[in-house]
């Protein structure tokens, strides 16, 4: 079915703080729309709301035609305890609910309910056109091991499956909220794929640069900074082409007027002091019973007294331009620790086992200054091999350790520890003793975690913002071994790229694991290490 989603003066917030208003938007058959913004601008706000799962505070959705299907792809995916992947996959294609919908209308069928008919006959149609009549085969054909837990999952596994769930979906129209996170370069290139050849409306979010490029026809920004919506034709790279060439513009109209203004103010001012001045004279010069003289003064003062009232009136007339507001900006270093030893880390013949999957056996040394881009299939052992260089992985062969004086700082590690629950401010507290309360809140500041994130509770916290949380303790506490398994994840574009400016005068060692192609391009690296089914090359 084709379908298109009419969106007209939207807003959201949270509280009395606005996201965003007066948002319009079409999207219809074959559209890919990237939704852009900084985290906290609204992104998975808008995509929620368009997906009905939250009540808009303004403006309309009008879904074409009414029966049509909305899916919606969440950030994280939502396992749920004992829930199996073929029930997982059931309920992320809408399936699970259309039979349950088609199960009670077949009921109140049976029970010659008034209109039973009709609500049976609708409940048919959404169930078949979600593709229930051959969902059960085709899950068998996609994911190998159906009846597995979803909470037994590895995050890679857990992207397969989430994967797989759109590769099973009908609906006519999509919502994908990340749908890139913790996708190997074999899952990205399907990914694309399956966006770029859907008949389907798509609204997405991603922060993968390369994804966006390949993918979206068009763009809409949401920005914070300016509280502007802003629509953009064309792929992504022409949207960053307009969106400079845009802000170039903005901030001459604005520099324009300023010195227009300036310029008036400066002329109102003289104008008034030559008031002042030729005032002082006459009266000096002129004896006080002069008739002409005080007519002669009445006259040259209403005379500049006109003048400055025009040139006030000329500053009123203009039309004002607001100056473009600063976007906020992580301005990110990685606090280094003194030098550790020549030799980093070391694995000598070395072998994990891990249920039925074997690492190695691996032989190799990192040294000092090394840095090591780590890359491979989800599930091929790339973790595992972090693991084992950092000696937290049991070898059941050979041996391994870090060097002397190595201190490890780590951003997948330092997002779990935001994942307790406890207050964000107690929870770095605890990691860096020795900061004061005040110190922590200036630190978090300018990883954009503000006064009203610093006494949340870290569950409440978004991903994005968990992930800045992370990478301020980076900048906390020094390390000299910087380990970072896809560390863009959850991350905005700006963020992500002073991440890579901070990398590149980074001077100690680091491991990077990740499948943001554009990073791996941008990040100076030393070595490439490739890990294949186990086996390190």
């Amino acid at each position: 079915m084709s379908a298109t989603v009419v969106v007209k003066g939207l807003a959201a917030g949270h509280g009395d703080r606005v996201l965003f208003s007066g948002l319009e938007m079409v999207v219809g058959p074959g559209d890919v729309v990237g939704l852009v913004g900084a985290n906290g601008a609204g992104k998975s706000t808008l995509l929620r709301t368009l997906a009905g799962l939250i009540p808009a505070e303004e403006g309309q959705i009008r879904l074409s035609p009414a029966s049509a299907t909305i899916g919606y792809l969440p950030q994280e995916p939502d396992r749920r305890e004992g829930e199996t992947v073929r029930a997982f996959l059931e309920r992320r294609t809408g399936v699970a609910e259309a039979q349950r919908a088609m199960d009670a209308a077949a009921e109140a069928l049976g029970s010659d309910k008034p209109g039973a008919d009709d609500e049976y006959a609708e409940a048919l149609e959404r169930w078949l056109s979600l593709g229930g009549a051959d969902l059960a085969e085709r899950i068998d054909e996609t994911v190998p091991n159906p009846e597995q837990l979803m909470t037994s999952l590895s995050g890679g596994q857990a992207a397969r499956v989430g994967m797989a769930s759109l590769l099973l979906s009908r609906y006519d129209i999509f919502l994908l909220d990340e749908p890139t996170n913790d996708l190997d370069l074999e899952g990205l290139e399907r990914l694309e794929k399956f966006v770029t050849e859907l008949r389907a409306g798509t609204v997405l979010v991603s922060h993968d640069r390369e994804f966006l490029a390949r993918t979206v026809t068009r763009v809409v920004e949401l920005d914070l900074a300016q509280h502007q919506v802003n629509s953009y034709g064309g792929g992504y790279e022409a949207y960053l082409a307009e969106r400079e060439v845009a802000r170039r513009h903005a901030r001459q109209q604005y520099e324009d007027y300023a010195d227009t203004v300036a310029g008036l103010q400066e002329r109102a001012h003289t104008q008034r002091a030559w008031m002042d001045k030729g005032v002082k004279n006459a009266r000096r010069k002129a004896p006080d019973n002069d008739k002409t003289a005080r007519k002669f003064r009445s006259e040259a003062t209403e005379k500049q007294a006109s003048k400055v009232r025009q040139t006030e009136r000329l500053i009123e007339r203009l039309e004002v331009v607001d100056e473009p507001r600063k976007e906020w900006e992580l301005r990110m270093r990685i606090a280094q620790a003194p030098r550790s030893g020549s030799i980093v880390a070391t694995l000598n013949g070395a072998v994990v086992r891990r249920g039925g999957f074997t690492l190695g056996p691996v032989t190799l040394q990192i040294d000092w200054a090394d840095r090591v881009a780590i890359t491979g299939a989800n599930g091929a052992g790339k973790s595992t091999l972090l693991a084992a260089l950092l000696g937290r992985a049991e070898l059941a062969e050979g041996s391994g350790g870090l060097g002397a004086g190595v201190v490890v700082g780590e951003v997948d590690q330092a997002r779990k520890l935001f994942d307790a629950d406890a207050v964000l401010l107690d929870s770095l507290q605890q990691e860096v003793p020795e900061w004061t309360p005040a110190d922590i809140r200036t630190l978090l500041a300018k990883f954009g975690l503000k006064a009203a994130h610093v006494m949340r509770h870290n569950k409440t916290l978004s991903p994005g913002e968990r992930t800045r949380a992370a990478l301020a303790l980076l900048q906390a506490r020094g390390v000299n071994l910087l380990v970072l398994d896809e560390p863009t994840n959850h991350l905005d574009l700006p963020a992500i790229e002073q991440l890579e400016s901070a990398l590149d005068t980074y001077e100690g060692t680091f491991l990077l694991v990740t499948h943001d192609r554009r990073m791996l391009d941008a990040v100076r690296t030393t070595r490439h290490i490739r890990v294949t089914d186990g086996r390190v090359s």
